[in-house]
């Protein structure tokens, strides 16, 4: 069962991970060195997603003298074969159990790979505050540190949103952002590829989305996991601009007032998906 929100939680910080063992470690680190000085507490959700090295049982071990640290494990992963040695769920999925886990009013993402610098997360929540968003966006652009083909593969992707969408996110595949609470949980991430379209969906939505120049860094150790070479980035992007259009189109209010109440009370207002009903439909386990 997953846990609700904790009004003494400040901040959750969401990570998604598949196999990355190597860096489990220092990126707990530094994001307890990077948020020791924020104005309440944090949190630091792992989501181990299909991992089949120590990724899992390394985490476990730092959560032993963190107790700001917590590990969800997905569920129903692809299952290991001769070509494929380990597969997740994917990161949009990882997201959707970790933010269904998240405690905090505000809501963090980066990638577990270290080449987001939690260092970067004081300055976007004071953004946040500051111009009184609801989400602000890392942008990369200025400091990219991956290879050729990962770069041309983000500049078909943007190409492809701004035709489509009129998403005019700069680096909307960057993971490093942070959210309120409300944005985090009415994203339709329980779509694979969908994690490359939160800016945008949050945008239409009628969230104020803004962008803060960000830090990025080469990769410290392991390799790639999520979207390799132009073919798995590009092309599946496009298609997922048709169906991000798609879905936007039929998006309805969710919004509710309750009008059968105890006379006296004031009337509540129901706001989907707050509370989330059925926290099992994550298929996400948790270990704190």
């Amino acid at each position: 069962m997953f846990e609700v929100r904790d009004a003494s939680v400040e901040l959750s910080v969401v990570a998604p991970a598949h196999n990355e063992q190597d860096n489990v470690a220092a990126l707990a680190d530094e994001i307890a060195g990077a948020l020791g000085q924020i104005d309440g507490s944090f949190e630091f959700i792992l989501v181990d997603d299909g991992s089949t090295d120590l990724t899992a049982k390394n985490a476990l071990a730092l959560i032993a003298t963190r107790p700001w640290m917590r590990l969800v494990s997905m569920r129903d992963t692809p299952p290991p074969s001769p070509t494929h040695p380990g597969r997740g769920n994917g990161q949009s999925a990882a997201f959707h159990a970790g933010f269904r886990a998240a405690r905090g009013r505000l809501v963090a993402t980066l990638d577990a790979d270290l080449q987001n610098d939690p260092a970067d997360l004081p300055a976007m929540i004071g953004i946040l505050r500051q111009t009184q968003a609801d989400m602000v966006q890392g942008d990369r652009s200025h400091a990219r540190k991956d290879n050729a083909i990962r770069r041309i593969g983000s500049i078909v992707g943007r190409l492809f949103r701004r035709m489509i969408l009129g998403d005019a996110v700069r680096d909307t595949g960057c993971s490093l952002r942070v959210m309120r609470r409300e944005v985090a949980l009415r994203l339709p991430l329980e779509f694979r590829g969908m994690h490359r379209f939160i800016p945008v969906s949050a945008a239409r939505m009628g969230y104020r989305v803004v962008e803060h120049p960000v830090n990025h860094r080469p990769r410290h150790a392991g390799t790639t996991k999520y979207g390799l070479g132009i073919a798995q980035r590009a092309f599946p992007a496009l298609i997922d601009c048709f169906a991000v259009l798609w879905m936007a189109g039929r998006r309805r209010s969710v919004e509710a007032t309750e009008k059968s109440r105890p006379m006296g009370s004031p009337p509540t207002l129901l706001v989907e998906p707050r509370p989330l009903a059925r926290p099992e439909a994550a298929r996400a386990e948790i270990n704190a």
